[in-house]
């Protein structure tokens, strides 16, 4: 049975008064194949910027489902995660769909049970948004 690729970190960035391009969160080493993140923006507070730092959090891996590896199926899914001042993740959302509906939905239901590190302005954590990419390969 093959996994999906190695992991790379999901990246924010601020269109706010300091650009940061520090990860949220990094699922752990086993997790499949994530991209680079592209920006989001969060909303944070006038004169104040937002802060994201790097933590390495132990996140399952996407489970690939067994028919779209039966079907030949790969895929890079693009997930917008609202990410709560707790850390959890308040909505996920398909931002860029594989094209495949298996992909999407295994990758969503993963990211849904994933932990973050929220991202914070000055000691307070804020909600914020990230982009989660996952890709989908055969041959990893």
């Amino acid at each position: 049975m093959k996994k999906a690729s190695p992991v790379a970190p999901p990246l924010l960035t601020t269109a706010t008064t300091v650009a940061a391009t520090s990860p949220l969160a990094v699922p752990s080493q086993a997790a499949p194949g994530l991209a680079e993140a592209a920006p989001v923006t969060p909303t944070p507070g006038p004169g104040i910027a937002v802060r994201f730092d790097a933590a390495y959090l132990h996140n399952p891996k996407p489970v690939y489902p067994v028919a779209s590896r039966r079907l030949g199926e790969e895929g890079r899914v693009l997930l917008r995660v609202r990410v709560s001042a707790q850390g959890l993740p308040a909505e996920v959302d398909v931002k860029q769909s594989s094209g495949f509906p298996r992909l999407d939905e295994a990758a969503r239901a993963a990211v849904e049970r994933w932990r973050f590190v929220p991202a914070r302005r000055g000691t307070e954590a804020v909600e914020a948004s990230v982009l989660v990419p996952l890709q989908f390969s055969l041959d990893s």
